[in-house]
């Protein structure tokens, strides 16, 4: 579902993972191998221009990835030693509020009649907008109710720069060591 083609973006990433500082190499190669391990015999993985944060483009469906992840992390949890999150990317656009609004109209729907929700908006080497103004101007475009605590669906907007990664996720779609359990 990640797409970006046709917008001359730089990122067409369809997951992205954070890990600390100065392990990049090591969290790469954690990253690889376990791609590989599920199938993916050559997926993309780079640097992107925040510090910590890799993009990856997988042909294995990106929630399948983060299913697989916590299969493994339950059984063993020191099978990730460098990576800490991993979210996956619906579309990427530019980080305007008008180009991020154009791909919450295609995501919407998704968010069914009676279904609570949340907005959760990471910001990284991007000044152009306060995180509450942003929220305000895309949170007006759905009708459902909103939920902070136990949302049945997540708009999770990842600002980079000059670009925006926007997923609509289910609570489990993500994976967090840090949230892990809770």
């Amino acid at each position: 579902m990640c797409s970006s083609r046709g917008l001359g973006l730089g990122y067409d990433f369809n997951l992205i993972v954070s890990c600390p500082w100065g392990v990049y190499g090591k969290a790469r190669n954690e990253i690889v191998n376990f791609l590989k391990s599920i199938g993916d015999e050559k997926p993309f993985v780079e640097r992107t221009i925040a510090k910590g944060i890799i993009g990856i483009k997988t042909s294995v469906d990106s929630r399948q990835v983060i299913r697989t992840v916590r299969e493994f992390f339950e059984k063993d949890p020191l099978s990730f030693q460098y990576t800490l999150k991993w979210v996956p990317i619906d579309f990427w656009t530019f980080s305007d509020i008008d180009s991020i609004k154009k791909e919450v109209v295609k995501l919407r729907n998704r968010i069914l009649k009676g279904e609570k929700w949340r907005m959760t908006v990471e910001k990284r080497r991007y000044t152009s907008h306060h995180t509450i103004e942003i929220i305000e101007k895309v949170a007006e475009m759905i009708d459902e109710k909103v939920d902070l605590k136990n949302p049945d669906k997540i708009l999770h907007i990842e600002i980079i720069g000059k670009y925006a990664a926007v997923s609509l996720l289910t609570p489990r779609d993500t994976f967090s060591i840090a949230k892990f359990g809770k």
